[in-house]
């Protein structure tokens, strides 16, 4: 773009005032203003599609953490209810137990009458044996008729006979009972071997059917910690899935509020802007009106009566402060590039041409120690190690270096230092009699 560079003389106060007219009507003609915000780039602005796949992402992982949660809950109880059956089984083998020890005591007792019986039939058969050794040694040979032949009289004829039906009956009450001693023997040991086969059998099965249900348990409790683990692991998943999503619709806001605020500073800034070419047009006007009538001679003429002057004309489009989590060192004056910059105080000029950020700059240490820095210059009047006094012309308003719009940034180093110590040039230079309005 071609730009209007007025031909000025240092140190000629008069044609000042000529030049800054033909400069000011130069930039209302190129409409060169615009915002002078030196920002950091823009926030990162997530896409459409990772914001959707974030989402989808989130669904998948929350629709697979329910159906893990499902079958967590389907294991659990399961485990409950084959808890429920090995108890019971458990309480099924215990009962086998008992009715085998119960059985064993029945065989026992069955075994214990038998022996009893046993030992009746022994004794009787012994009785009848001696009764029977007894009457063969007294008379081998006697009958029962000759047994009673031989009695000696009535008396002894009834005790005999007596004795012979006692013996008689005696021997046919044995042989009975021996025979069914004999038979209650064989089914008692019959019955007590059944007994005892059959409560070994159902103990058997129960002690299977409890250990069956136990292994059952042990594979369901497996399965319940498996499926906890997996859902566990899921979780985390689902809880990363959510943080990304955050993180992104967080990103995206932040880039939605940049534009909203970018929009309105630039709509803010064209506005401005707009009223800065009018003012510099009236202004142009007036100057060209006082040159006429000799009425105004040059910048120097506004210093104030403490030695100091506003750098530049225009508006202010940024103060001094925090921006983006970084200090904006200065204050930011707006106005058409070529617009003429004015030493602020008088000194000596320490450093200048190309400086980061600010494409070129001007250092001016000023009689009172404190440095003064011109930043995004379009063009230098002045070198290292020159005098300049208030009010006199250094350079011209430029857009060089991180600047989004032609604008003087202006700083103040009170401490002397070069590249620390700014303070708010406002209330700095307002304690100096010179006024920056818009901050």
């Amino acid at each position: 773009m071609p730009q209007c560079r007025p031909a000025r003389t240092r140190g000629r106060r008069g044609g000042v005032r000529a030049a800054l007219v033909g400069l000011l009507s130069c930039a209302v003609l190129l409409g060169t203003a615009g915002p002078a915000l030196a920002v950091p780039p823009p926030p990162v602005n997530p896409s459409d599609g990772e914001i959707a796949g974030a989402q989808a992402a989130q669904e998948a992982a929350a629709a697979e953490v329910g159906r893990l949660a499902a079958e967590v809950a389907a294991a659990e109880s399961e485990l409950e209810r084959l808890g429920v059956q090995a108890e019971a089984a458990g309480t099924a083998y215990l009962a086998a137990e008992e009715a085998l020890l119960q059985a064993q005591a029945a065989a026992d007792q069955a075994a214990a009458d038998l022996q009893a019986a046993t030992d009746a039939v022994d004794a009787a058969i012994d009785r009848i044996a001696g009764f029977a050794r007894d009457s063969y040694v007294n008379d081998p040979t006697l009958a029962t008729a000759a047994a009673l032949l031989d009695s000696a009289g009535p008396g002894e004829l009834v005790q005999r006979a007596a004795l012979l039906d006692y013996v008689a009956d005696t021997q046919v009450d044995v042989l009975e009972e021996f025979e069914v001693a004999r038979v209650r023997q064989a089914n008692a040991e019959s019955a007590a071997r059944a007994t005892r086969d059959a409560a070994a059998a159902a103990e058997q099965q129960a002690a299977d059917a409890k250990a069956a249900a136990d292994a059952q348990v042990a594979a369901q409790q497996t399965a319940v910690a498996a499926a906890e683990a997996n859902k566990a692991t899921l979780d985390q998943q689902l809880q990363a899935a959510q943080i990304h999503l955050l993180e992104l619709q967080g990103a995206r806001d932040a880039y939605q509020e940049w534009q909203r605020q970018k929009a309105e500073e630039e709509a803010a800034a064209a506005a401005a802007a707009a009223q800065a070419a009018e003012e510099a047009a009236a202004e142009a006007a007036a100057d060209r009106a006082a040159a006429s009538s000799g009425t105004r001679t040059a910048a120097a003429s506004e210093v104030s009566g403490s030695g100091y002057v506003k750098p530049t004309s225009g508006r202010t489009s940024s103060c001094f402060g925090a921006r983006w989590g970084v200090l904006h060192g200065g204050v930011d004056i707006a106005a058409p590039i070529g617009t003429p910059i004015y030493a602020a105080t008088s000194g000596v000029v320490v450093r200048h041409g190309p400086a980061t950020g600010f494409g070129l700059a001007i250092y001016i240490r000023g009689d009172d120690g404190a440095v003064t820095v011109y930043g995004h210059v379009n063009a230098e009047y002045v070198g290292t190690g020159e005098r300049v006094v208030a009010g006199e012309p250094i350079a011209e308003v430029g857009n060089r270096g991180q600047s989004t719009g032609p604008h003087l940034h202006f700083e103040v180093h009170p401490s002397g230092a070069l590249h620390g110590g700014q303070v708010d040039p406002v209330p700095w230079l307002r304690a100096r009699g010179v006024s920056i309005s818009g901050c």
